[in-house]
């Protein structure tokens, strides 16, 4: 017998849970330590790379669905300036490159930028049977702390993708985040994002255990660390730094535990920004 099953995913009837189902989950700011951020934030550093190094490229499955969500955004075909080339991609939190070698696959033209703080992320990068150095620029960089554009041109990248990267930052910094990505992306270009929302189980079960940085960020049990956002959240984080929101909608999925006899709901948003410019 199938211990788990897991349901399609469907758009969620309301962005944020209700609150019946999720009260654990506190609507009250609450005031938390800096100090005690910046702890977990160095330490998360550190069990990324050991998360690499124990689980190689096994962890993530490869993220196929992205032509499907997102293919217009990947290929050239609808732009003659672009069309002899093919457009330049950045893929920051590259990890073991799960976006990265699907991509390349189906977009015969694209260019990718990977980077990603983790050093094992991005050897396993480098090291995987489909690398290439001629459409894969694969480099380290802590895009919250570093500046981009001492890796990469300004102004020289057609679409960023974020996927499931920005959680892993702290609130505090993401603003630095969106500021760095936008020096590099062209006039209009793109951030495409697909992320924990706010109402998943896995915070449900993080608030439960205590396991709280700040609102609505967290440290897992392996050391490393995840925010969970609304869409009043993201919409703003992106508008106050010079993005206008294209499209956003939350998506839910159902996973029924059978051996537990148990129904978790899994939560994450997908969103596309353009850069607004001044």
């Amino acid at each position: 017998m199938t211990a788990a099953i897991t349901l399609p995913p469907v758009l969620c009837s309301s962005p944020v849970p209700p609150t019946s189902r999720f009260k654990t989950l506190s609507c009250t700011k609450r005031i938390f330590d800096d100090v005690n951020e910046h702890y977990y934030i160095r330490k998360s550093m550190n069990n990324w790379d050991k998360f690499y190094k124990r689980h190689q490229s096994k962890f993530f499955k490869d993220r196929h669905y992205l032509e499907k969500d997102w293919g217009k955004y990947f290929s050239d075909s609808d732009d003659d300036a672009i069309a002899a080339n093919g457009k330049v991609l950045l893929e920051v939190g590259s990890g073991a490159g799960n976006t990265i070698f699907p991509l390349i696959a189906a977009y015969p033209k694209l260019f990718i930028n990977a980077c990603d703080f983790s050093t094992e992320a991005v050897t396993l990068v480098k090291s995987h049977s489909q690398f290439n150095g001629n459409r894969i620029n694969a480099f380290i960089c802590d895009v919250a702390n570093q500046d981009l554009c001492g890796k990469i041109l300004p102004s020289s990248v057609d679409v960023v993708t974020l996927i499931f990267m920005l959680s892993a930052v702290s609130p505090n910094k993401m603003p630095f985040v969106l500021q760095n990505l936008k020096k590099v992306l062209k006039p209009n270009g793109h951030i495409l994002v697909r992320d924990y929302a706010f109402g998943d189980s896995a915070q449900v079960k993080l608030e439960s255990r205590n396991q709280i940085i700040s609102d609505n960020f967290y440290y897992r049990g392996d050391g490393t660390c995840s925010f969970y956002f609304s869409e009043d959240f993201l919409s703003n984080l992106f508008r106050e730094a010079g993005f206008e929101t294209v499209d956003m909608s939350t998506y839910c999925r159902q996973v029924n535990n059978r051996q537990q006899n148990m129904t978790f709901e899994r939560r994450w948003i997908r969103a596309i920004f353009k850069k607004v410019d001044s």
